[in-house]
């Protein structure tokens, strides 16, 4: 992206490519295991999102409007992918007790183990490819990562993702 602009340039930088090969190498490890989850319980690509984004959304964040930004897609989309999971039950709308007219979203306890086997079975590919690193490369990486932390929409994330494994 042209930095005056804020245009898209024709090609991707080398960067981007960069971090393309980088993440499809890490995130492929855990990914046949995530479309088998996927797979066997019969969930649309976004109400797998969906139920990954409730998993590690903070409490007032459940809403349908908060996963619909959150996950980039239009409030109807947001709308169907949550009633998919209620109809699945791995999930349930529940009133707000501070405000009768929200709705929130909750994972009920089989919504919650799936969220929890497909992030770890994504963290699991991420493992995988960090034992393969030699210990110069993990070093690396773990310095540049460390830089990346210092960003605020990487912190959360990172924030949110340690929260959930150390449960």
């Amino acid at each position: 992206m042209e930095a005056a602009t804020g245009k898209r340039t024709e090609r991707p930088t080398e960067l981007a490519l960069k971090l393309g090969a980088f993440m499809l190498r890490c995130m492929g490890g855990g990914s046949s295991e995530v479309f088998r989850m996927i797979d066997e319980s019969g969930l649309t690509f976004s109400q797998m999102k969906a139920l990954v984004e409730l998993e590690s959304a903070d409490e007032d964040a459940r809403t349908v409007t908060a996963l619909s930004e959150e996950l980039g897609i239009s409030a109807a989309s947001a709308s169907r992918a949550a009633d998919g999971l209620v109809r699945k039950k791995l999930a349930t709308r529940v009133e707000d007790p501070d405000d009768r007219r929200v709705r929130r979203l909750a994972l009920t306890k089989k919504g919650g183990d799936l969220a929890d086997r497909i992030i770890s079975a994504r963290l699991a590919g991420l493992e995988d490819f960090a034992e393969s690193l030699d210990r110069d490369e993990r070093q690396k990486l773990e310095a540049a990562l460390d830089a990346l932390l210092k960003r605020p929409e990487i912190a959360e994330i990172y924030s949110n993702y340690e929260r959930k494994v150390s449960r």
